[in-house]
């Protein structure tokens, strides 16, 4: 298990790179997911409101 955390000497490129590439995935998630919430929001302002009876 030592050997491969420490990935033949490249341990600090490897997990370097797994961890920024993990963390840039996470921040375009939470992105996509903040940009539908706005769009919904502003679609949902542009629909018309029905009133009481209709």
């Amino acid at each position: 298990m030592t050997e491969f955390l420490h990935m033949g000497g490249y341990a600090t490129f490897v997990w370097t790179a797994y961890g920024l590439t993990a963390a840039a995935l996470i921040v375009l998630a939470l992105s996509s997911i903040r940009g539908a919430q706005k769009t919904r929001e502003r679609v949902e302002a542009l629909r018309p409101r029905r009133r009481k009876g209709e």
